[in-house]
């Protein structure tokens, strides 16, 4: 059974150079520093610079995967890529580069390494161009975060975005980078450990209840950390939908949709990978390590195994489900 982990990021310093003295990027920096804080700061920054090699050298990234017993990754661009900030042209661009950049990396390892690109959430205009771009260079679809400054994922401007990544059967990666909640979270990481919890479960939440997934049903949407916190707290969710009239923007109860997204495994607990199995359904999860992060896994298959599901069960997650949603052809 192959093993292909679906949620590993690659660090592209040509962006990085290409947003250097753009106005808007030195507000960004202080809003991030904001938002975490600074020793969360100093921490990830000695800890990206100890893991620079996995981030960037595919020698290095397949030394790894061999060493964890990963086969397949999926990889998409470092979310600190996502320049929100950015004007059309500069957005377009670092699109661009993102998709060129990943699309370079995975061609050393044909069969090994797959990737997604970047779309600029801030201007719905330029979505379909980002996706084509992706698409046409061989990438299975586009990575996004889960919110743009003054947009949710319900707004109306993205309905054409939904509606090409359903009919081409791309997939959309839904990683969240940056929490709203801001100086509340500039402690002890909390930033990460609760935002993005909280943001992967509002960005499926306005998902869910606009009905975008009514008005798109093929729509093919892997969320990572296994869907923040929404998968665990369901009942509440279809409790507003039957109560309260203003809470009817979708067809039926919240819940019935976690069967028509995909999540990954990357949860940290083996009772939270069997209850998302059990709400999702068997085909729903993938496996997935935030590979090379700190707060992914470096063992995403021990975690597999800790979470006592049966073995077919176990053999979708690891890698059957993956190889159907990203149409890997060569290892069916």
């Amino acid at each position: 059974m192959i093993t292909v982990d679906v949620h590993a990021h690659v660090l592209l310093p040509e962006i990085e150079q290409a947003v250097q003295g753009h106005p808007g990027l030195a507000a960004h920096r202080e809003l991030d520093a904001r938002r975490n804080g600074p020793d969360a700061l100093a921490v990830s920054g000695r800890m990206i610079g100890e893991r620079i090699g996995l981030l960037t050298r595919v020698p290095d990234r397949l030394a790894a995967m061999d060493a964890a017993g990963v086969d397949v990754q999926i990889v998409s661009p470092s979310p600190n890529h996502y320049h929100y900030w950015a004007d059309p042209g500069l957005a377009g661009r670092i699109c661009r580069l993102a998709a060129e950049g990943v699309a370079e990396h995975v061609a050393q390892a044909p069969g090994r390494l797959y990737g997604l690109g970047l779309a600029p959430l801030q201007h719905p205009s330029l979505l379909m161009e980002a996706l084509e771009h992706a698409l046409g260079l061989g990438l299975k679809g586009v990575e996004i975060s889960s919110h743009a400054p003054g947009r949710d994922l319900s707004d109306p401007a993205y309905e054409p975005f939904w509606a090409s990544a359903a009919e081409s059967g791309a997939v959309v990666f839904l990683h969240p980078f940056g929490c709203t909640l801001d100086e509340r979270l500039d402690r002890w990481y909390l930033s990460n450990i609760v935002g993005q919890p909280v943001e992967n479960a509002v960005a499926l939440s306005h998902l869910i209840f606009s009905g975008v997934l009514d008005r798109h049903p093929g729509l093919r949407l892997l969320a990572a950390h296994g869907g923040g916190y929404l998968p665990y707290y369901l009942g509440r969710a279809d409790h507003g939908w039957r109560t309260r009239p203003d809470a009817r923007g979708c067809a039926r109860e919240p819940s019935s949709y976690l069967r028509e997204l995909h999540f990954d495994s990357l949860v940290h607990d083996p009772s939270a990978l069997r209850t998302l199995a059990g709400v999702a359904g068997r085909e729903r999860v993938l496996l997935g390590s935030d590979f090379p992060f700190d707060m992914g896994d470096p063992d995403p298959l021990a975690a597999l195994r800790a979470s006592g599901l049966p073995p077919d069960l176990c053999d979708a997650i690891r890698g059957g489900n993956a190889v159907r949603l990203f149409d890997l052809k060569d290892h069916r």
